[in-house]
């Protein structure tokens, strides 16, 4: 069995770290440079940072921002918002991120999935969707969660798969930030078609939550923010709950 493992997720606007509930109104969470070098220290696997306002606002992710980043974290960390071509991530990889996370941009041109797992390999690239449950069906969102489209979300991350992405991070964007546990159902779905890791988010509430995404939903990684945002959980803490029940939790 792998190492399952615990991510913080920062989203990014205007500089600062954000938390919001269901995609909207966005609370102010702190520095993400100290927030991340924190989670860093306390035994965080990975980081992700997200520049949420990036893809809406019609501008690239800010490379001075992830340099930042990387001189104060020692564990890998995935950067995405606003990237659509492979040359949008020369200059995040130059400054230190050691994965992109890709999401409107991939929705709009499936093409960029492979030409960036031709670029930098398969490991380099995570593919991030958000879905939310309309008329029974879990229905692929872009920009933000603003954008509904016609995607859904099984063929859409089998396809991903297919075409080079090294991971899937499925949001739930009924459950995000409500605290009321993952969206356990779509998870073991997605775990069963895929051969690729599968990134829990959006909806933890309590360590029983992370334990029941990796038990019951196969999740690989599990990520949340507003618990460690605002020290609801603490990842020391959280892990050895997690290993207490027989987990594989890297200390």
């Amino acid at each position: 069995m792998l190492t399952k493992r615990i991510i913080p997720c920062l989203d990014i606007k205007d500089g600062r770290t954000v938390k919001g509930i269901n995609f909207i109104d966005l609370r102010d969470a702190g520095d993400p440079v100290e927030l991340g070098a924190a989670y860093a220290q306390q035994g965080a696997d990975e980081l992700v940072f997200l520049d949420i306002s990036a893809t809406n606002e019609k501008r690239k992710t800010f490379s001075q921002l992830v340099k930042d980043i990387a001189i104060h974290v020692n564990i890998p960390f995935t950067v995405g918002g606003g990237i659509s071509s492979v040359a949008d991530v020369a200059p995040l990889l130059e400054a230190g991120a050691d994965k992109v996370s890709i999401n409107s941009a991939a929705v709009k041109r499936p093409e960029l999935i492979d030409e960036l797992a031709k670029a930098f390999g398969s490991q380099f690239v995570v593919l991030a969707i958000d879905a939310r449950k309309v008329d029974n069906h879990w229905l692929v969102h872009t920009h933000g969660g603003k954008q509904p489209t016609d995607k859904k979300l099984f063929s859409w991350a089998k396809e991903g798969q297919e075409r080079g992405a090294g991971e899937i991070l499925f949001t739930s964007m009924d459950h995000d930030g409500t605290k009321q546990g993952y969206a356990i159902d779509p998870l073991s779905k997605l775990n069963q078609l895929l051969r690729i890791p599968v990134i829990a988010s959006g909806g933890a509430g309590r360590m029983e939550d992370f334990l029941e995404a990796f038990v019951i939903g196969k999740a690989d990684a599990a990520l949340a923010a507003t618990l460690f945002h605002f020290g609801e959980i603490k990842i020391p803490v959280l892990k050895e709950y997690l290993r207490s029940k027989e987990l594989l939790i890297r200390f």
